[in-house]
Protein backbone atom coordinates (compact mmCIF):
# COMPACT_ATOMS: atom_id res chain seq x y z
CA UNK A 1 0.00 0.00 0.00
CA UNK A 2 2.80 2.44 0.80
CA UNK A 3 4.26 1.84 -2.66
CA UNK A 4 1.01 3.11 -4.18
CA UNK A 5 1.15 6.24 -2.05
CA UNK A 6 4.72 7.01 -3.06
CA UNK A 7 3.87 6.39 -6.71
CA UNK A 8 0.92 8.73 -6.31
CA UNK A 9 3.09 11.53 -4.92
CA UNK A 10 5.79 11.25 -7.53
CA UNK A 11 3.49 10.28 -10.40
CA UNK A 12 1.74 13.64 -10.49
CA UNK A 13 3.13 15.68 -13.34
CA UNK A 14 1.34 18.99 -12.98
CA UNK A 15 2.93 22.28 -13.76
CA UNK A 16 1.49 24.16 -10.77
CA UNK A 17 1.80 22.01 -7.70
CA UNK A 18 2.06 23.29 -4.11
CA UNK A 19 5.37 21.45 -3.76
CA UNK A 20 7.00 23.87 -6.14
CA UNK A 21 5.85 26.92 -4.19
CA UNK A 22 6.79 25.72 -0.70
CA UNK A 23 10.08 24.16 0.29
CA UNK A 24 8.64 21.84 2.96
CA UNK A 25 5.54 20.62 1.14
CA UNK A 26 6.72 17.04 0.50
CA UNK A 27 7.98 16.45 4.05
CA UNK A 28 4.73 17.82 5.47
CA UNK A 29 2.63 15.59 3.21
CA UNK A 30 4.70 12.56 4.24
CA UNK A 31 4.47 13.36 7.97
CA UNK A 32 0.73 13.99 7.78
CA UNK A 33 0.24 10.71 5.89
CA UNK A 34 2.20 8.81 8.52
CA UNK A 35 0.16 10.45 11.30
CA UNK A 36 -3.08 9.46 9.59
CA UNK A 37 -1.88 5.86 9.31
CA UNK A 38 -0.91 5.78 13.00
CA UNK A 39 -4.20 7.33 14.15
CA UNK A 40 -6.27 4.96 12.00
CA UNK A 41 -4.29 1.94 13.24
CA UNK A 42 -4.86 2.92 16.88
CA UNK A 43 -8.55 3.58 16.22
CA UNK A 44 -9.17 0.25 14.51
CA UNK A 45 -7.21 -1.68 17.12
CA UNK A 46 -9.34 -0.14 19.88
CA UNK A 47 -12.49 -1.08 17.98
CA UNK A 48 -11.03 -4.60 17.53
CA UNK A 49 -11.41 -4.32 13.78
CA UNK A 50 -7.75 -4.95 13.10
Amino acid sequence: MSFLTIAGWYGMNFRYMPEYAWKYAYPVVIVVSILIIIIETIYFKKKKML
